[in-house]
């Protein structure tokens, strides 16, 4: 593992990534997406996260998040990590109306049986390449970079318009999560 990608300071604020292996494509589906942001709420109510940036791609996250409290904030990635794929993992399997549900599951398996740290699946890819944000021009980078994506990506003419980000936040409109603002 590199020792530049380390969560060094419990203090600071870190700009993440979580994709999932192959690049499938989950978070097209609400009710994928759903699960995910109900392990985020739930890991700034119990477990002391604090985000202050968001996006959900089809098959990616991009977070700026912190910690308050006595959880590590690499513990709180894990346990955010580990629920969220094996909770939409085993709504993949259960869920009938899935068209892609075989060849997920296929994909999911294949991964898992090239990491030894898998029983049967592997949902997300290892690595969250935690950067650590020092400066207020690193951190407005990097929100600028998370609330442009659907945007670069062509999804959306501007960032508010995109239902899960959090420049809905920045804007003061209408939000699916909370956040911390960064001034």
């Amino acid at each position: 593992m590199s020792r530049k990608y380390k969560i060094r300071d419990q203090e600071a604020i870190y700009f993440i990534t979580f994709a999932v292996v192959n690049w499938i494509d989950v978070f097209t589906r609400r009710i994928y997406r759903d699960i995910l942001i109900d392990s985020i709420r739930y890991c700034q109510k119990e477990k002391g996260l604090l985000l202050y940036a968001y996006c959900i791609m089809s098959n990616h996250v991009h977070m700026i998040i912190g910690r308050k409290g006595e959880n590590k904030l690499e513990d709180i990635i894990r346990d955010l990590k580990k629920f969220t794929a094996s909770k939409i993992l085993k709504t993949i399997e259960e869920n009938k109306l899935e068209s892609r549900r075989e060849w997920m599951l296929w994909m999911f398996q294949r991964a898992g049986q090239k990491n030894s740290n898998n029983t049967k699946y592997q949902f997300w890819r290892q690595d969250n390449h935690p950067i650590e944000l020092s400066d207020h021009k690193q951190v407005n980078q990097k929100l600028e970079y998370i609330h442009h994506n659907p945007v670069e990506a062509g999804i959306v003419l501007s960032p508010e318009e995109y239902l899960y980000s959090s420049a809905k936040n920045y804007a003061g409109i209408e939000k699916i999560l909370e956040v911390e603002l960064i001034n």
